[in-house]
């Protein structure tokens, strides 16, 4: 994985630990995307663990990998990382997305507390000059205690920021069709079309799948009401990026995003008033990053002890995590 994220995960007593399991060898990823380099630097293993940037284990790069046993993918998403002949290969997979649920969930509900205090509006104003008193006259602000979230998708995420909202007062609907009956949430289901007529603040945290890519376009995003508020800290591909630029740049809508239709960003959502941006680091806190290791640690422990793993994968899980 790269440097930075490597001494992130792996300060000190971390990495004593991953070193008490085995011989480290440390590659970066930019350093493997030639064919020989990846051959070399696979050469005796046993175990990778990968983040962001290593190469798609295809079936190409699993020969030149002959000795690898298992797979410890230290991020959250798999998509990139595998493809059909990794999943025939049975090689067993963990990855280590639960570390980042409570730093996304708190950015989340950072964002939910400030744009219900209007911080975006009042921010801008004084920034880009306005009069002190202009600067006043933004919608009246909220408070959190009694507000009512709906909620895209019952992650882990989705699952903190809930007990996070409940716990500050406010009433969380839910959208999720793949709710257990014996969830406790089900109590707070809707339908989408429900939770969008009734939601205050609308916060994404679905994974992107082929039942979830664009399911929030014009048609849903015209059900919120005017001066509701969008939160996506998930992925971009959840939204018409089109239709909730034009929602907002009306005015009619505000938002907080972490996550755009093109990354780095783009100018369009630079300048607006009333929207609250950030670059893609919802999940990049050093408690998540230290939390991110220590499971690396863990499962790779578990492995060599022929336990079960905590966080392993199965094709049918990636269909609907994303």
């Amino acid at each position: 994985m790269p440097a930075t994220e490597a001494a992130a995960m792996f300060p000190a007593a971390t990495r004593a630990a991953l070193e008490g399991l085995g011989a480290v060898a440390v590659a970066e990823p930019r350093d493997l995307a030639d064919p020989d380099a990846f051959r070399a630097a696979m050469r005796g293993v046993d175990v990778v663990v990968t983040a962001w940037g290593f190469p798609r284990l295809d079936a190409a790069r699993l020969a030149d990998a002959p000795d690898l046993r298992f797979v410890m993918h230290a991020a959250s998403s798999l998509k990139a990382l595998t493809d059909d002949a990794f999943w025939a290969s049975g090689l067993p997979i963990s990855q280590a997305g639960a570390a980042m649920a409570p730093a996304v969930a708190e950015l989340s509900l950072t964002f939910t507390m400030a744009l219900l205090r209007r911080v975006q509006r009042t921010d801008h104003a004084l920034r880009s000059g306005g009069d002190w008193e202009q600067a006043r006259q933004v919608p009246r602000a909220r408070e959190i205690a009694g507000c009512r979230i709906g909620v895209v998708g019952a992650s882990r995420t989705g699952r903190e920021y809930i007990r996070m909202c409940q716990a500050l007062g406010a009433e969380v609907l839910v959208f999720d069709p793949y709710l257990p009956d014996d969830d406790p949430l089900r109590a707070c289901r809707r339908g989408l079309d429900e939770l969008l007529a009734e939601a205050e603040v609308l916060a994404l945290h679905a994974p992107i799948t082929a039942e979830t890519t664009g399911m929030l376009g014009a048609r849903e995003l015209a059900q919120l009401r005017d001066g509701a508020l969008v939160v996506n800290t998930a992925r971009a591909e959840l939204l018409d990026a089109d239709a909730l630029y034009a929602a907002v740049a009306s005015g009619r809508l505000d938002a907080a995003l972490d996550v755009f239709e093109e990354e780095p960003l783009t100018e369009r959502w630079r300048t607006l008033p009333n929207v609250l941006v950030t670059p893609h680091l919802g999940g990049a806190t050093v408690e998540s990053r230290h939390r991110a290791g220590q499971i690396v640690v863990s499962e790779i422990r578990r492995f060599a002890a022929g336990e079960p793993l905590q966080y392993a994968l199965t094709r049918a899980d990636l269909e609907r995590m994303g």
